[in-house]
């Protein structure tokens, strides 16, 4: 367990979307803690709900037609889904920076990205022209973007799906923030280029820095991250350390998503698929949402919600079969 206070609290939180003819809860009482230096992976299938929680931190849900239903966020004892919305634009790519999953709509079309990149270091720190361009190019050329002087006057149109990715990253790094929420960080990266990627955040952590990272690939989590939390249809049903729950997994859909992860040793061996598809998010059976994909589903887990539990020391699953599958 880690004694240090957490950089950032997320307690209950619930977050649901109207729409013409639903109500669609995407994220239902989530909770969790994230420790200074420590990076915390966040996987589960598209449409899980892990996007919408990570963008709620900084209350980037737009509203309508999104809602928050209960919950807090807690960031240095300030709750940031109470504060001023200008107390929140000081904390917003400064303390707390995203790395969003689609970079095209993330820069502005209508400005250079040396202007953008400037412009963020002047809104948030007393600094001059020539040294924010300066810092600017440096952290351009740290995440592997080559002609840098000719780079910083393009506009994000006149650069790939690639280079833009890494324009987002570095101005995720330009402040030092406490906290990187990166939200599938290096999709559109070739191999080389994110393992550079993936050192700058390594390095991040060791000044301190939080980390979030959202990912849908397994081999992210186990070489990059210390803790792992796994979503299904908007709730976290398994959260602990990444090597434990590699080892051990507690619930089923977590027990499914490591099976699919390709074996370099037996290139043959067919790959196992989790059964059915993720519920109707408007329209969730009762009981687990996970009992209709499951192999263990037991009468009880077709008409009771399981809880998440403690069943070891930062070990938490929420899945009445827990024991039997531990004991496979």
């Amino acid at each position: 367990m880690n004694n240090n206070k957490p950089i950032l609290s997320v307690k209950n939180l619930s977050i649901g979307f109207h729409t013409d003819s639903h109500y669609i809860q995407a994220v239902s009482h989530v909770s969790f803690d994230i420790y200074p230096g420590e990076i915390v992976g966040l996987v589960g299938e598209s449409g899980s709900g892990k996007s919408v929680t990570a963008m709620s931190i900084l209350r980037l849900i737009p509203m309508p037609p999104g809602s928050i239903k209960s919950g807090s966020i807690v960031y240095q004892d300030k709750d940031l889904l109470k504060i001023p919305v200008n107390s929140l634009k000081k904390i917003r790519g400064n303390r707390i920076s995203m790395i969003f999953q689609e970079p095209m709509s993330a820069l502005s079309p209508l400005h250079r990205i040396g202007k953008q990149l400037v412009e963020q270091q002047q809104f948030h720190q007393r600094i001059d022209k020539k040294s924010a361009w300066d810092q600017a190019k440096h952290q351009l050329q740290r995440v592997g973007i080559p002609d840098v002087d000719e780079r910083m006057h393009n506009y994000p149109f006149q650069l790939s799906g690639g280079l833009q990715q890494r324009v987002m990253i570095a101005m995720a790094f330009m402040m030092q923030p406490d906290m990187i929420i990166a939200d599938e960080p290096t999709t559109a990266l070739d191999v080389t280029i994110q393992a550079q990627i993936f050192d700058c955040i390594l390095e991040m952590k060791t000044n301190q820095t939080a980390i979030l990272m959202i990912t849908h690939d397994m081999g992210v989590v186990w070489n990059m991250c210390d803790r792992m939390m796994v979503m299904y249809a908007s709730k976290i049903v398994e959260q602990g350390p990444v090597k434990e729950i590699f080892q051990k997994p507690a619930h089923p859909y977590t027990k499914g998503l490591l099976a699919s992860i390709p074996s370099l040793i037996d290139t043959s061996k067919k790959l196992p698929v989790i059964p059915g598809q993720v519920p109707d998010m408007s329209n969730l059976p009762e009981g687990c949402a996970f009992f209709q994909r499951c192999p263990y589903c037991t009468s009880r887990c077709q008409e009771e919600i399981p809880p998440l539990i403690s069943i070891a020391q930062n070990r938490h699953v929420a899945c009445f079969m827990a024991d039997t599958i531990l004991s496979l």
